[in-house]
C-alpha cells in the first residue's frame, strides 16, 4: 500500500507540471486552431535559462525564475510576430508545418549554446524529505505541487474575470466577431503565445530541479500530447484534469508493468489509454463537440 501512495504522490506531482505545460498548447490551439509542436523547447530554453543564471552568474533562484520568466515571454512575443503572424491567414496546416521548423531550429540552437550533458540543478529546496503515513514526499515535489497547482488557480481567474482574459475566450469562441467587438485579434494572439512560452518556462525549471536538465527533456512536448487530447485540445480544465490523469498513469505504469516486461510501457502506455479513450469520446473528456452543416 505505501509504495502504491508513493506512486500516487509522484504521479499527481508530474501530472500538475504537464496540465501546466499543456495549458500552453490548449491556450494555442483555441486562438489559431493549430498545435505548437515547439511547445517541448520552450520548456527546455526556460530551463537552460534559469540554470545558467544561477550556475554561471551566482543568481538567487527567484530572481534567476523572475528573469527567465521575462525572456520567456519576450521569446513567446518574438515569435508570434515573426513566425506566427505572417501566417494568421494561412491553412492551419501552415501554422503547424512552422512550429515544426521552429521546433528544429530552437532544438539546435539548444545545442551549441549548452551541450548535450545533463545539468543538475543547485540545491534550492530542502533536501528534509516529509514523511506522511509511510510516504516519502521530497521537498523539491511538495514546492512544484504548489507552485503549479497557484499558477493554474491564478490563470484561471485571470481567464475568467481579467479583460484581456475575456478577450481570449471571445477570440477563441468566434474570432471574426470578437474583431467586430473592437477586440484586437493580433494582440490576443501575442498575449497568448507570450503565457504559452510561460507557463512552458516554470515547467522545465521544476522539472529541471527534479530530474536535471538535458537537449532530451524537449520530449515534454510529446509526452503532454496525449494529455491535451485526452482533456480536449480546447479546454483548459481537460489540461488539467488530463495531466493529473497521465501523469498518474505514467507513474503507475513504471512502478509496477515496467519491472514486469523490462520497461518501455511508462513513455507507451499514455498513449494506448488516450486512443481508447478516443474510441469512446472523440473530441476528449471536455472538449466542444464539432457540428458542421454540409
Amino acid at each position: 500500500m505505501t509504495f502504491f501512495l508513493q506512486m500516487l504522490v509522484t504521479g499527481i506531482v508530474v501530472g500538475s507540471i504537464y496540465g501546466l505545460v499543456a495549458l500552453g498548447f490548449v491556450l494555442i490551439y483555441r486562438a489559431s486552431d493549430a498545435l505548437n509542436l515547439a511547445n517541448g523547447e520552450f520548456v527546455i530554453i526556460g530551463a537552460y535559462i534559469c540554470l545558467t543564471l544561477m550556475t554561471a552568474y551566482k543568481i538567487p533562484f527567484i530572481i534567476a525564475l523572475f528573469i527567465t520568466l521575462i525572456f520567456s515571454m519576450l521569446l513567446g512575443l518574438v515569435v508570434e510576430r515573426i513566425v506566427i503572424r505572417p501566417l494568421q491567414n494561412a491553412p492551419v496546416i501552415s501554422l503547424i508545418m512552422a512550429t515544426i521548423g521552429l521546433s528544429s531550429l530552437l532544438a539546435g540552437a539548444v545545442h551549441i549554446i549548452w551541450g548535450h550533458q545533463t545539468k543538475t540543478f543547485p540545491p534550492i529546496f530542502s533536501s528534509n524529505p516529509i514523511e506522511v503515513g509511510g510516504v516519502i514526499i521530497t521537498s523539491v515535489y511538495l514546492w512544484s505541487f504548489i507552485i503549479v497547482i497557484t499558477l493554474l488557480v491564478t490563470f484561471s481567474v485571470f481567464f475568467k474575470f481579467s479583460k484581456m482574459g475575456i478577450a481570449m475566450r471571445a477570440v477563441a469562441g468566434d474570432r471574426q466577431a470578437a474583431q467586430s467587438m473592437g477586440i484586437s485579434v493580433k494582440a490576443v494572439y501575442a498575449v497568448t503565445w507570450a503565457i504559452a512560452s510561460v507557463v512552458a518556462a516554470v515547467g522545465g525549471v521544476l522539472l529541471g530541479n527534479i530530474n536535471g536538465v538535458s537537449p532530451t527533456m524537449a520530449a515534454i512536448g510529446l509526452t503532454v500530447l496525449p494529455v491535451v487530447i485526452l482533456g480536449g485540445l480546447d479546454s483548459v480544465l481537460g489540461a488539467i484534469v488530463g495531466g493529473f490523469v497521465i501523469g498518474i498513469l505514467q507513474s503507475m505504469a513504471g512502478g509496477y508493468l515496467d519491472p514486469l516486461i523490462g520497461g518501455g510501457l511508462k513513455e507507451v502506455a499514455p498513449f494506448i489509454v488516450v486512443l481508447f479513450i478516443l474510441m469512446i469520446k472523440p473530441y476528449g473528456l471536455f472538449g466542444r463537440v464539432g457540428i458542421e452543416r454540409v
